[in-house]
């Protein structure tokens, strides 16, 4: 399903490119706040519960930091002004890439872990 997403918003993308800034700067802003609550509802409650307040401030703390070395890296690549949502495509781009990685480690001590979750896993992911 959540390619499906990324896809449907790419073609939303393609097909409104003539946008004005206040357009954009809403649907930046919109997804933002979407990706915030999920992270403040969901993911650190979550996660306290698993493991506790300073694995997660740790956990916090690195992701900051490693963003914003990417921010930085991203940042001395491309310093011209007009290339700023190119800049925010490329650091949200590693952001993703970052957030896979944990993801497929999850997933691969998941397949390790248990039969079921295989199966379940590849039903999940065939059907998407």
């Amino acid at each position: 399903m959540e390619h499906l997403e990324l896809q449907f918003g790419g073609i939303i993308g393609v097909k409104f490119n003539s946008t004005s800034k206040k357009v954009l700067s809403f649907i930046l802003s919109f997804a933002s706040g979407l990706m915030m609550a999920i992270i403040c509802f969901n993911l650190i409650p979550e996660a306290m519960e698993l493991s506790g307040f300073d694995i997660v401030i740790s956990g916090i703390g690195i992701g900051i930091i490693v963003m914003i070395i990417s921010d930085i890296i991203v940042q001395n690549k491309l310093y011209t002004k007009k290339n700023s949502l190119l800049k925010t495509g490329i650091a949200v781009g590693i952001g993703l890439a970052l957030h896979n990685f944990p993801e497929g480690l999850s997933i691969g001590s998941g397949f390790e872990a248990s039969l079921k979750l295989r199966i379940f896993s590849c039903n999940n992911n065939c059907n998407t």
